[in-house]
């Protein structure tokens, strides 16, 4: 059972706590930190921010991949298949794929983005889905579109993918994540704090750590005031 944090309306406004995620869309362990984040958002409504980042596992299209292998490869999801708060996972099943490569899922939700933030968080969702539990090749362009559209988004702004400038800001995140230290994902920091978990950790961890931030920054008036 998931808590329902209880905010006193009396009690003075505090600043929202933000997280910065770095995930990729082929990676099976961001989808699982994906649900929990987003389940910590629903948590401390109006608390808790979480800004999404790109990183790419395979930043470029590889050798063809052979589909026999790739299967083989997709029954380790059962692994954060098992894990408590996870997503739905399905080891891959029909003809498509395997996705080339990392960017073009990015290039499409950054493009969402563009519309609104919402528009983002959906597409965000989507894209896993499709991917982990319908097998659907999210580095497809076709597919891309086919999704695109799912979401009621304009059909006249699924171009927007090709603006150099979302290419451009993909690969700065992603540089910016390994120069941080990030050495694979899910990764999350706090905003103005250096340090990055690495992994998809219980939503325990990050539900202590955002309690912890609000409960500091609840208290810092007082400090203020004594000093």
């Amino acid at each position: 059972m998931v808590s329902i944090a209880v905010v006193d309306p009396l009690a003075p406004a505090v600043e929202p706590v933000k997280l910065i995620a770095w995930s990729d869309y082929l990676c099976p362990w961001c989808y699982n930190a994906s649900v929990r984040l987003e389940r910590l958002e629903q948590e401390f409504a109006g608390r808790v921010e979480i800004e999404w980042r790109s990183y790419l596992l395979r930043p470029h299209p590889g050798r063809h991949r052979d589909l026999e292998q790739f299967r083989a490869y997709t029954q380790s999801w059962l692994r954060p298949a098992a894990e408590q708060d996870s997503g739905e996972f399905r080891p891959w099943q029909g003809d498509a794929g395997p996705p080339s490569h990392s960017v073009p899922p990015h290039q499409v939700a950054k493009a969402a983005g563009s519309l609104s933030a919402d528009a983002f968080r959906r597409m965000h969702q989507r894209l896993m889905r499709a991917y982990f539990c319908e097998n659907q090749d999210i580095a497809d362009r076709q597919v891309l579109r086919k999704l695109w559209l799912e979401l009621d988004l304009p059909e006249s702004d699924f171009e927007r993918w090709r603006d150099p400038a979302i290419l451009e800001q993909i690969l700065d995140e992603y540089n910016q994540a390994m120069a941080g230290g990030a050495t694979g994902v899910p990764a999350v920091s706090l905003e103005g704090n250096d340090a990055i978990i690495v992994g998809a950790h219980p939503i325990e961890l990050y539900r202590r750590w955002v309690k912890r931030t609000l409960s500091a920054r609840s208290r810092a008036p007082d400090v203020e005031a004594e000093a």
